[in-house]
């Protein structure tokens, strides 16, 4: 891809996931359209700023998931779009404009206005577990979950389970609407995805992470399991998906199905004075893991960064950044 060719959109730009993917991408060379809420927010926007190329490549646009076509002008000129933008929240007084609409409806106005740009080649989305492994089905040391599992909107809608409602239905209407106007699209599924911050705030999945391993210290920590992945791996999937011509479908980005007694075990090695509890909920075995596929993901050159390193660079991100003592 020549020089002024490598022009991409990559949409709620100030997120966890898409900080990283905007750093690799300029590392790379690329010219960036990143798109925000508001501009001026520093507290969104300076971290970005900050990255190396910045200044000579990214420009930053507003735009909004629910205004339709707010979304044009920062696509415009692009070979690639990366739609990361979409709410994360697990509880909601009103899942419907909470979640529900801004992953739909956000979905359907970055792909509307990618419709309109002739030069685009590929649309990545990034879409999550969450609309892959809920489905009913029991997931037992003998299952492998792959890219055919879809979540199931009924089961999801019934047990309340409205952020993976969410996704599950703006990946189906990505794929429906791709479809229909001959759009190459890519969709991401990651798992929960932990690692080094960029940004000031901490996104939702890492500030899981943190009460999980806040929580670890004062009582005891339920019997399940976690499905992790570096956010590093997660950005570099995400621009292979790009720029492999071959690559196509879904991708299950997950290093690992552990169970926390593991987590706690590992940080506790790496952190041996760090108050880590090391007492399950009940004393019933744990729970066996199931696993997911890594073939897909491999097959976009993914080389999945070790647990080990990936807890290590989390907990010192948190101590940088005053979020936990160590």
């Amino acid at each position: 891809m020549s020089g002024e060719e490598k022009v991409v959109c990559v949409t709620g730009a100030s997120g966890y996931i898409a900080s990283w993917l905007v750093k690799l991408l300029l590392q790379s060379g690329y010219t960036v359209k990143a798109t925000v809420r508001d501009t001026k927010d520093l507290k969104k926007t300076e971290h970005l700023l900050a990255l190396d190329g910045a200044k000579e490549r990214l420009k930053l646009f507003k735009a909004d998931l629910l205004d339709e076509g707010s979304f044009d002008s920062a696509v415009d000129g692009c070979q690639g779009v990366f739609h990361t933008a979409s709410p994360v929240l697990m509880t909601a007084s009103d899942p419907q404009s909470q979640l529900i609409d801004p992953a739909v409806k956000g979905t359907l106005n970055v792909l509307r206005s990618c419709a309109k740009v002739p030069s685009i080649k590929r649309v990545i989305i990034t879409s999550s577990m969450a609309s892959v492994m809920f489905n009913g089905k029991t997931l037992s040391p003998d299952v492998v979950i792959d890219e055919t599992w879809f979540s199931d909107p009924i089961s999801c809608e019934k047990l309340k389970l409205w952020y993976m409602l969410s996704k599950t239905l703006a990946e189906e209407a990505a794929w429906k609407f791709a479809e229909e106007n001959d759009i190459d699209l890519v969709a991401i599924n990651p798992g929960l995805v932990i690692g080094p911050l960029i940004e000031p705030t901490l996104g939702f999945s890492l500030e899981t992470f943190l009460n999980l391993v806040k929580d670890a210290g004062t009582e005891v920590f339920p019997d399940g399991m976690c499905i992790l992945v570096d956010v590093r791996d997660v950005a570099n999937a995400h621009i292979q998906a790009f720029e492999i011509p071959a690559a196509s479908g879904r991708y299950c980005i997950v290093a690992k199905v552990i169970h926390y007694f593991e987590v706690f075990k590992i940080l506790h090695g790496l952190y041996p004075t760090f108050n880590l509890l090391e007492k399950c909920e009940d004393d019933k075995p744990l729970l066996p893991a199931y696993k997911i596929s890594q073939d897909k993901a491999k097959s976009l050159g993914i080389s999945f960064v070790p647990l080990e390193v990936t807890l290590r660079d989390t907990m010192e991100s948190f101590k940088d950044y005053g979020f936990l003592t160590i």
